[in-house]
This record gives structure tokens, C-alpha cells and sequence, in this order.
């Protein structure tokens, strides 16, 4: 038998057999032979792969304090995983801003943990896209948040490092999973956040926080050198205090980079430029989605501040009209579907998928993989959840449910896209209700529903891809309140803009 290369020894008879039973092959012991002398070949190739250097992003700014994690006098919201500074170029947009990072979000030099105890002490060697863009428009990167462990949870009670409590109202939770990034931006810890949203992590913990959170179209921002959970839904944006920095941060780290296999052709716009000093109303038409109301999850207060705000709109001079998309209600069902084979699937793929062009992070991939192997009871119960029953549904019935989603995923698409032919965006809830409140004795099945409860308003949008944004409503029972508006695939300037004018009319103080 050929010798092997030095790191990658070829299988054993016995793996042999069990490779080929996971493809549901039966060898006999001649197929085994056969193939062991063949693989051994085949692997000497990879001696070459080891000696070649592996192409990365270039990384920038050198000069790094790496940081150190606050404890609670400091960081009472517990919103924090670790302070650090990078800064950035002398000048441009982004000049003396203070910029947090959602802990899935790689920093060169700085921890990554993504809020979770597998990653503990993983520091990446790159930067994110998204990271080299704000540096380059004068940032500096000043924290990595806190966030739900792997991103698996909408409540913001679910970090290794327990709940991120609300900013408005400490007996509650911050909202998930982007908890850190809101929090800290409501409490004027980081001038701006970046969040990931899959299902509403972005818009979720803004509106239950008291903030702005944009969840851009899938695609706009390169989701390069950030933890993903599926090609598909994975989404990057920025968590302000007002539209007008959602709309400024926007204008930095949107565009192709060449390297997401997510992206496409992706045309920008002048998103900060699409901004009035003094917007009029009567610019703008708005369609209220009715099944964006009444869910079962729906407490009564937060849909009537949502039409307060939208009857003030209206008042304003607005034009505001009733909207109806029947399959706005099965948006949760078909996300379900996506979301769970699609999750178990990066799993699998390491975190860093398969089978398209794009950079890879194989120091991520090397780490993801020696974590899961070695402390896969450590994962959250709503990622036990998600790789049990997605595993289940793509065996048991051969990724059929998963494909179908994918199909009515684009007839929900078109859906929105009628509706909004004949207005600007848009308009419902965040989220049916306001922020869980803090409770640190709850049941293993009382996680999951309040982990998951919050999203049938906003995880459709992540499959469509449509932008959404979250701005303060006004208040319901003391608690902040998120008015959700939706736009066309690649105007995420007039989604900008129609929330510019919503906050200015409504003036939220909280």
C-alpha cells in the first residue's frame, strides 16, 4: 500500500463499510480491498494541499488591543463578551463611532465565542468583510457583544453567560438573538451594533429593546467571516438609536465582496441620501398587513400601539391603507422547514457549508469541528432541537419538506412582492408581544416556546430575503414596542426612508 500523507490517513476497512452504510451500500469485502488501495492514492494528492499555503483575506490595522471581559459593576446588562479597541482609519463616514460587534462577527486578534462555551477562547485570524469596511470608514471597534448561544433563541436568556437583561426594564430580557448589540446600543454603551438575523435576531431585540434594527436584503451586506446557520436566511445589519446611522452604516458595509456565496449581483443604493431633514409624510403610502395581526402569540397592547402609530402616520398625512397576504400566515410554517434541515446541514458542513464558490474559514471550520465532536452536550436545547428534528425530517423524508419550503418560499415572495405594487411598505408588529420577563426557574419546554414564540412576523421575511426594519412604536404595559415595515428586495433605501419618516412623526421617547 502507498504510503500516506502526513495529516490525512486514509480509512480503515471498517470506516470503509460504515462510510458506504451511510449511502445506504452494501460492500463486499473485494469492494473493501478495492477501494482501500484506491483511496490511499487518491490521498496522496493532499500531502500538496498541506504544503500550500491557504489564501485569506488580507487583514488591516494592526495595532489591536485584543481586550478583556467586563464583570458585572461594568457590564450590569450583561451585554458584553469582551471590550476591546481596534481602530481604524483616520477619517470617513464612520469617524469617532464606536462600534460593537455581535460575538459571531470575526475580529482578528479578538475572542470569538458566539455566545457559547464551545468557542471559548477561539481567537480568528481574519476580519470580516464587514469588519475591513468599517475600518475602513473610520470606526473603531470597540466591543463584542453578547448574544443567544449559536444564535438559537429569541428571548435573550439563552447566553452561556446567562440572560441580557433589558435596557428599558431590568425585569426583562433583552430580545434575541442579537441580546448584546441592542442592549448596549440602548444603553449608549457602543454608538452602533451589528446583528445577524436568521429568523429576527436582528429586528427582535430591536423592538424589544427600544432601538433600530435593519435587516437588510438577503445579499446586500457579505456575510463573509460571520458565523452563519444557513446560506439561504443568514443575514448581517445594523442595530442604531436612530434610522439615520442604520442608514450611515449601511452605506459602508453594503455591496459584493466577491468572496458569500450568498451574494449575487447586488445593486446598491444611496441609503443615507435617501434620508429628508425634513421628510413629509404625504410622501409615503403604507400598507398595513392584516395578518400581520392577532397572532395567537398577540398581546392586545402591542397591536394597538403599532395602528396608534400607524393612525398617527395617517394623521400626519400619510397614506395609509389596509393590505391583506393570506400566506403571510404560513411564512412561520414554511421557515420551519427551511430552517431546521438547513441548520442541521451547516452543522454538519463545520459552519462553514459546502459545494459553492466564496472564501472559507478553515481555522473556523478546524475549531467548529473539534467543539462539536468533543462538547456536543454543551449545545443550547433549541440547537438539540434543530439538528434532531432536521435531521429526522431530511432522512426520514429525503429532504422533501425542505425542498417544498424552498419552492412556496418564492410564491410568498411574490405574494409580498403584488403587495407592495401599489405602496411603499409594508407595515405590521415586530413581534407580537413585548419582552419576556426575567425568569431564571422556567422548564426545558418553557425555553424553547419563549425562545421561539416571537418570530411570525419576522422570520418570513428572512426566507423571502425582503428588507424589514424595527422602530419604536411607543410603549405597551411600560415595555417598548416595534413597528415592523417591509420593503422591495434591493430598495432598502425606501424601507430607510419610510421608517425615517415614522420616526420623525411618531418621536418615540423611551
Amino acid at each position: 500500500m502507498s504510503e500516506s500523507p502526513p495529516n490525512v490517513r486514509p480509512p480503515t476497512p471498517e470506516e470503509i463499510r460504515e462510510l458506504a452504510a451511510k449511502h445506504h451500500i452494501d460492500l463486499s469485502d473485494d469492494e473493501i480491498a478495492d477501494f482501500e488501495t484506491v483511496i490511499a492514492g487518491l490521498l496522496q494528492g493532499y500531502e500538496r494541499l498541506d504544503v500550500l499555503p491557504d489564501p485569506k483575506p488580507a487583514v488591516a490595522y494592526h495595532e489591536r488591543d485584543p481586550g478583556y471581559k467586563p464583570g458585572p459593576e461594568e457590564d450590569p446588562l450583561n451585554a458584553f463578551v469582551t471590550k476591546c479597541e481596534v481602530r481604524g482609519a483616520d477619517d470617513g463616514p464612520l469617524a469617532d463611532y464606536e462600534v460593537g460587534l455581535k460575538d459571531n462577527v470575526s475580529v482578528a486578534g479578538v475572542e470569538m465565542t458566539l455566545g457559547s462555551k464551545l468557542f471559548e477562547g477561539y481567537v480568528p485570524s481574519t476580519d470580516a468583510t464587514i469588519v475591513t469596511r468599517l475600518l475602513d470608514a473610520g470606526a473603531t471597534i470597540t466591543a463584542k457583544l453578547n448574544m443567544e448561544d449559536m444564535a438559537l433563541s429569541g428571548s435573550g436568556e439563552l447566553s452561556a453567560t446567562g440572560p441580557v437583561l433589558n435596557p428599558r426594564d431590568e425585569g426583562h430580557i433583552a430580545g434575541g438573538s442579537s441580546s448584546g448589540s441592542a442592549a448596549a446600543v440602548a444603553a449608549g454603551e457602543v454608538d452602533v451594533a451589528i446583528g445577524g438575523d436568521q429568523g429576527g435576531s436582528i429586528r427582535i431585540p430591536a423592538s424589544w429593546s427600544g432601538i433600530v434594527g435593519h435587516k437588510p436584503t438577503h445579499g446586500l451586506v457579505p456575510y463573509t467571516g460571520v458565523a452563519g446557520l444557513g446560506r439561504s436566511f443568514d443575514h448581517a445589519g445594523p442595530m442604531c438609536s436612530t434610522v439615520e446611522d442604520c442608514a450611515r452604516v449601511l452605506d459602508v458595509i453594503a455591496g459584493a465582496d466577491g468572496l458569500d456565496p450568498r451574494q449575487g449581483t447586488v445593486p446598491t443604493q444611496d441609503y443615507h441620501g435617501a434620508l429628508e431633514t425634513d421628510p413629509d409624510p404625504a410622501d409615503l403610502t403604507v400598507g398595513v398587513l392584516e395578518e400581520g395581526f392577532g397572532h395567537e402569540q398577540s398581546e392586545s397592547g402591542v397591536d394597538e400601539t403599532v395602528r396608534g402609530a400607524l393612525d398617527s402616520l395617517a394623521d400626519a398625512g400619510a397614506e395609509v391603507r389596509e393590505v391583506s397576504v393570506p400566506m403571510h400566515l404560513d411564512g412561520l410554517p414554511i421557515w420551519n422547514a427551511i430552517g431546521l434541515e438547513e441548520i442541521a446541514a451547516t452543522v454538519d458542513a463545520e459552519c462553514v457549508g459546502h459545494y459553492a464558490s466564496g472564501f472559507y474559514d478553515t481555522q473556523f471550520a478546524d475549531a467548529f469541528g473539534r467543539a462539536r465532536r468533543a462538547q456536543a452536550d454543551d449545545y443550547l436545547t433549541t440547537m438539540k432541537l434543530s439538528l434532531i428534528a432536521g435531521e429526522y425530517l431530511s432522512e426520514k423524508y429525503r429532504g422533501h419538506y425542505h425542498a417544498k419550503a424552498h419552492n412556496l418560499s418564492r410564491k410568498l415572495a411574490g405574494e409580498y412582492d403584488d403587495a407592495l405594487e401599489s405602496v411603499d411598505v409594508l407595515a405590521m408588529p415586530t413581534t407580537p408581544q413585548t419582552a419576556h420577563e426575567l425568569d431564571r426557574s422556567i422548564s426545558r419546554l418553557e425555553v424553547m416556546d419563549r425562545a421561539l414564540n416571537m418570530l411570525p412576523n419576522t422570520a418570513p421575511y428572512d426566507n423571502t430575503g425582503h428588507p424589514a426594519i424595527s422602530v419604536p412604536a411607543g410603549t405597551a404595559d411600560g415595555l417598548p414596542v416595534g413597528l415592523m415595515l417591509v420593503g422591495d428586495a434591493f430598495d432598502d433605501a425606501t424601507v430607510l426612508r419610510s421608517a425615517h419618516v415614522a420616526e420623525q412623526q411618531l418621536d418615540v421617547s423611551l
